[in-house]
Order: structure tokens, then sequence, then C-alpha cells
């Protein structure tokens, strides 16, 4: 019992609260100020590590990234289609959350790392912004086509300028122009508080994972099978491109974690502008209710011994 980190027992708690129906609910403001520190903090960090290393050596990182990030999703779209036997919009929709990233399943596994003294590259911040909209963008042209009555300005305007990117990016310019001692001044309030920030975090995201457990009766045992097989897969490829990248065990580990995550902010907003037809509950079920706890849960350890092994192999 003692093993199991205090942050994940805020996220069982919250979820035991939603499961019997208790009142138990964080302010909406609270909620947002929380969310807004999570994003800001861990952009700080990845712009604090920018300004220890040229920028130029990390593009081709980038660009490997970027490419997975258009990949993954075309991985799942016809599984989806073809053996779910979802709609066109419905199997796009899914195939671009898995496509794209959980900046609260990142904030656990960096927590994760942390709580072990597990050194990680602190540029996957970076990584975490890279792989919120190539699958966005794959998943509106799978829906779509490359239609001339798609809203690309607004679907623009909502990826890139909407709260949770425009917080991770303007957490790393602040800290890729302040530096490590330019950010001294703020570290108690974005740092040292950076667990407990989580911990709140994770029991509104408990509450929440909570009402999504229902949609289960409704749409069967593929979604849960999909919502655990595919974070597995998609950790492997992970963490073979870690390995690509010559990453650390740690570095490789979050890359792998980053893989196997769902979004559940970004891409919901962006398929709600762009492919209204398709059902969000579905998405949301199998990204928040059945893949985020499944990877802070079992996920995570298991992608740290999986990258662990597989760097000891190659050794």
């Amino acid at each position: 019992m003692n093993s199991i980190d205090p942050i994940i027992w805020f996220f069982l708690f919250g979820l035991f609260a939603g499961a019997m129906k208790s009142e138990l609910r964080l302010p909406s403001q609270i909620y947002d100020f929380v969310s807004m520190l999570l994003l800001l903090t861990i952009g700080l960090k990845g712009g604090i590590e920018l300004a220890n290393q040229p920028f130029a050596t990390l593009l081709p990182q980038m660009a490997l990234v970027v490419g997975m990030g258009f990949l993954l999703p075309l991985l799942v779209f016809p599984i989806l289609k073809h053996v779910g036997k979802f709609n066109k919009a419905d199997s796009a929709s899914i195939a671009a959350h898995y496509g794209s990233v959980s900046v609260g399943t990142f904030a656990v596994a960096v927590a994760y790392m942390n709580t072990r003294n597990i050194e990680f590259e602190e540029h996957m911040a970076l990584f975490v912004v890279l792989l919120e909209i190539p699958a966005i963008l794959v998943g509106i042209v799978l829906a779509k086509g490359l239609s001339k009555d798609t809203q690309w300005s607004t679907v623009g305007h909502e990826v890139l300028l909407g709260k949770g990117v425009m917080f991770l990016l303007g957490g790393l310019f602040i800290g890729w122009l302040s530096g490590p001692s330019g950010v001294e001044s703020i570290s108690p309030l974005f740092f040292d508080l950076f667990k407990g920030i989580l911990a709140l975090f994770l029991l509104e995201m408990g509450l929440i994972t909570a009402s999504q457990l229902g949609s289960l009766k409704r749409y069967g045992l593929f979604l849960v099978i999909f919502g655990i097989v595919t974070p597995l897969i998609f950790s492997v490829i992970g963490t073979a491109t870690g390995l690509a990248l010559g990453l650390s065990i740690g570095g490789t580990a979050i890359l792998a974690t980053l893989f196997a995550s769902a979004s559940y902010i970004a891409v919901p907003a962006a398929m709600r502008i762009s492919v209204p037809e398709a059902n969000p509950t579905l998405s949301l079920t199998a990204s928040l209710g059945i893949t985020f706890p499944f990877n802070i849960l079992l996920g995570i350890p298991l992608y740290h011994w999986l990258a662990s092994s597989a760097q000891n192999i190659l050794a």
C-alpha cells in the first residue's frame, strides 16, 4: 500500500466518490486554476531545459515525433472502422484522440520519475505540444477528406490558440527566455507545489472518469479492449522511437507514455468544431474512462519497465 504514490490515491478517491454519486466536486474556477498551473509548470520545465541546449540539436527529434503524430491515428482508424464497426466520423474522432496526448498522464509520468529519482530529458514537454496537433489534422482529413467546407481557420485557432496549448507554449517560452536562474523567484508556486496541484487535478479527473463509466454499458466490450490494447501497442512504438532518438531510460519511458496516452481536452474541442457529427461520448469513454485510469494505475510503471528492459537488451 505504501508504495502507491499519494497522487494516485487522490485519483482513486475521486473515482470512488464519483461512482458513489457523491456531491463532491471541485468548483469550476478552482479546476481551471489547477489546470492552468499544471500546464504552465510543465511548459516552464521544458523551457528551462531548452535554454540549456542549442535548439538546433532538437530539430531531428522534433521532426520524428511530429511524423509519429501523423502516423499513430492512421494505424488505428481502419481497426475502429472495420473491426469496431464505427462509422467514418466516429472512427476518425477516436483515432485522433489516440494519436494525440494527455497532459494529465504526462504530468503523472513526470511525478513518477521524480519520486523515484529517475532522470529524463526535460524537453519532453516540447513533445507534448508537438503531438497535440498532427493527430487532429489527420482526424479531420479522415472524417471529411480535403474539403473546402472544412473551417481550417477556426480549427487552427482552436488548436493553436486554445487554452491548453497556449499555456504550454507560454510556459515553454517563458522558461526558455528566463533560464534556470530567472525562474527561481517563482519556483515555490510552480515547482514546489507541483505534486499538490497534480493531486487536486487527479481528484477531479477521478470524478470525471466515474461519470464516463456508465457509457461502457452502452458501447460494449470493444471499447474496453481497444482502450487497453491500443496504449500497450503504442507504448512499444514509443519505446522504439525513444531508443532511436537515443533518449535515457526515463525519457524513453515518458515518450512511451505520451504515445500510449489519449487526449481528452484539445482533441474533443477540435472535433466538436470540425466533425460535429461524431459522437463525443464514444471518444471520451475510451480515452478518459478506460485509457487514462489504465495508464496512471498500471501503464506508467509498465512503460518504465519496458524502456529499462529494452535499453538493457541493447546495452
